[in-house]
C-alpha cells in the first residue's frame, strides 16, 4: 500500500493510456483529500480517452457479478470505461472478499494491450485497520492493482496545508510571526472539517485580490466551522495541549456531544495510559504492549512522550477525578469536584499537562 506522495509520481508518469494501472484502491476517511486524489486520477484518465463512467454501491443485497462483468464487458459505444466500486463499511463480507480475490485474479490474467487497458476499476475504502490490510481479499487487490492510503492531516499539518491552499489561489499571509499567528487562527476556525476549510480559503480568494492577506481582512471573513470528535480530544489530552483541550470541550459541548461517550473514552485513555506506565517502570515493552492494545496512528508516538512527561501521582490523580465524574454524571455527589462536569474534564486535562 502507498501514500500519496507515490500517487502524486504516478499520476506524473501517466502520459499515456498503456501507463494506467486496471486497477486502483483508494482507503482513507478524509472526505475531501480522497476526492481530490480520485479526482486528479480521474481527470487523467478521460484525457486518455476513459470517458464512460459507471457507479457501483455495495449495500444489502449487492450483486457482486456486477463487479466482474464491469471489468469484462464493453462499452456500447466503444469508449474506455471507468468504474467505481464504493465499499462504505469496508467490510465486503464472506461473498464479496470471494468475489473480490476472484476480482483481483481477473485482473491480473488480463493482458494489457499497448492502448491500455479497456476498463479501469476505482475501489473506494473507508481507513482500513492492521486486520482488514492483511486479509487475503485485500492483499490479492493490493498485488492486482495499486492500493493508495489517505491519510488525514494532524493537526500540526494543518497551517501549512492552508498556506499551500492559499498559494493556489495566489494569495499569501504577511511575513513573519503575524503571518504565522495568521495561519494559526485559520486553523483554530477549521479543525476537523477540511472541506469547510476549503470553502473557507476559497471565500477569501472571492474577497480580496491576489497577494499577501492582512490578519483583520482574515479575521472578518473566516467563520469558525471547526468541528471535533472525541478521538482528537483524547489526543489533545495526551499530548498535554490544554488550550486545544479546552477549544475542544467547548465545542463538543456547544454541539451537544453525549458527556457520558466523552468521559468513558477519557477514562479508557487514563487506563491505558496507567497500564503503559506500570509496564513501563516494570521493564516491559511499551511498544509491544501499544501493538496488543491496537493503539495506532498519532498516538503511537503521543504515549511514549505522555509517559516520559507525566508524574505518577499526577496520572493517579487524573483517574481519581475521572472516577468522581463517572459518579457525578450518574447524579451522585462528587463534592471535591466542580459543579460542572465539563469543568472537570478540564482539570483532568491540566493533570497531565
Amino acid at each position: 500500500m502507498v501514500k500519496t506522495d507515490a500517487l502524486q509520481a504516478h499520476l506524473k508518469a501517466l502520459s499515456s493510456a498503456s501507463a494506467i494501472a486496471p486497477l486502483y484502491i483508494f482507503s482513507g476517511d478524509e472526505p475531501l483529500l480522497m476526492m481530490e486524489a480520485m479526482d486528479q486520477l480521474r481527470a487523467i484518465a478521460k484525457k486518455l480517452g476513459y470517458t464512460e463512467r459507471e457507479v457501483l454501491l455495495q449495500e444489502r443485497g449487492f450483486d457482486w457479478s456486477a463487479l466482474m462483468s464491469a471489468g469484462q464487458t464493453m462499452s456500447l459505444f466503444g469508449d474506455k470505461r471507468w468504474v467505481e466500486l464504493r465499499i462504505p463499511t469496508g467490510k465486503p463480507g464472506r461473498d464479496g472478499a470471494e468475489a473480490l480475490k476472484q476480482f483481483a485474479a481477473q485482473v491480473q490474467a488480463q493482458i494489457t494491450s499497448p492502448e491500455g487497458p479497456d476498463t479501469v476499476v476505482c475501489i473506494v475504502l473507508p481507513r482500513l485497520d492492521t486486520k482488514t490490510k492483511t486479509s487475503a481479499w485485500f492483499s490479492a487487490l493490493d498485488d492486482a492493482g495499486m492500493a493508495i492510503q489517505i491519510d488525514s492531516l494532524d493537526r500540526s499539518q494543518l497551517p501549512a496545508w492552508i498556506s499551500g491552499r492559499l498559494k493556489r489561489q495566489n494569495q499569501e499571509m504577511e511575513p513573519g510571526p503575524e503571518g504565522q499567528r495568521c495561519l494559526q487562527f485559520i486553523a483554530d476556525q477549521v479543525e476537523g472539517n477540511l472541506i469547510a476549510a476549503h470553502q473557507e480559503i476559497q471565500k477569501l480568494g472571492l474577497l480580496y485580490p491576489a497577494g499577501k492577506l492582512t490578519e483583520d481582512q482574515v479575521r472578518l471573513a473566516i467563520l469558525k466551522v471547526a468541528r471535533y470528535n472525541v478521538f482528537e480530544l483524547t489526543e489533545a489530552m495526551l499530548a498535554g495541549d490544554l488550550q486545544r483541550l479546552n477549544r475542544m470541550l467547548d465545542g463538543l459541548k456547544g454541539e451537544g456531544e453525549p458527556l457520558v461517550l466523552i468521559l468513558w473514552s477519557v477514562t479508557e485513555e487514563l487506563r491505558l495510559l496507567s497500564k503503559l506506565k506500570a509496564a513501563s517502570d516494570a521493564g516491559e515493552s511499551v511498544q509491544q504492549l501499544m501493538r496488543a492494545n491496537r493503539v495506532w496512528g498519532n498516538k503511537e508516538r503521543l504515549y511514549p512522550n505522555a509517559l516520559k512527561r507525566i508524574q505518577p501521582l499526577r496520572l493517579r490523580r487524573a483517574m481519581q477525578v475521572a472516577a468522581g465524574l463517572d459518579r457525578q454524571v450518574k447524579g451522585l455527589d462528587a463534592v471535591e469536584l466542580p459543579a460542572d462536569p465539563w469543568d472537570g474534564l478540564r482539570l483532568v486535562g491540566s493533570l497531565l499537562r
